[in-house]
């Protein structure tokens, strides 16, 4: 039996499938009888969403993974925008998905050019490409594992625009921290049918002798946002 097959198997008793593990075999056409599978795993985490101590542990994660967190109020988030694209230096474009709020780009000097991606007209690879930076927000974040989730909501976009600019700036509210990965999936469930993105720090590997290479099939550098209510 192959590793697959174990695999499968498994999951077919667990599921009840008569005649596989330790399911009796029935006659055939009769329904499989109910199993009652465990679920024992945490579903939330001892801090809550959106507290200091969620919060704190996700900017330790970020940094460990290289990201780099600008922790911001919600008034002070478009004045740190407009820094961080002026240090990619130049004037370098800006992409920005079609919903993104429009408040966070005002200020931006005016030789920075936006690129706001239609759905109806998406910006192809090759003039993603050519762009500096992509601006998005984000859907969830969770703080054990230090992975900021997008769902393609309008104000996130394609996956396409957070994953070919060399450099994502990923707004992050607090109230969307949450400590677990249950309690990540089950604010994602609410809108199954979208893609996803899950993001750890910048695009990297080290399958090649073990030495680390960023920006291999995502962008190289990650800025993320974090945004605090303003007083």
């Amino acid at each position: 039996m192959s590793a697959r097959e174990g695999v499968l198997r498994r999951i077919r008793a667990a599921l009840g499938e008569a005649g596989t593990g330790t399911t009796p075999a029935g006659r055939v056409g009769t329904a499989p009888a109910a199993v009652d599978v465990p679920r024992e795993y945490r579903t939330a985490g001892a801090d809550a969403p959106g507290s200091r101590a969620a919060v704190e542990q996700l900017v330790d994660r970020l940094e460990d993974y290289r990201a780099h967190v600008h922790r911001v109020t919600a008034d002070e988030l478009p004045a740190e925008v407009a820094r961080l694209v002026g240090d990619l230096g130049g004037a370098p474009s800006v992409v920005v998905p079609p919903g993104l709020d429009d408040r966070w780009l005002e200020a931006l000097p005016r030789d920075i050019s936006v690129h706001r991606d239609s759905p109806d007209a998406p910006t192809t690879a090759l003039d993603l490409d050519e762009v500096a930076a992509v601006l998005t927000a984000a859907r969830v974040a969770c703080s054990e594992t230090g992975t900021v989730v997008l769902d393609a909501e309008a104000d996130q976009g394609r996956r396409a625009i957070s994953l070919v600019p060399d450099v994502h700036l990923c707004v992050v509210r607090t109230d969307q921290v949450v400590q677990t990965v249950p309690e990540m999936v089950r604010r994602l469930a609410k809108h199954p049918e979208r893609p996803q993105t899950w993001i750890s720090g910048p695009s990297a590997t080290s399958d090649i002798e073990l030495d680390r290479v960023e920006g291999v099939h995502g962008p190289r550098t990650l800025h993320v946002l974090l945004v605090s209510p303003s007083p």
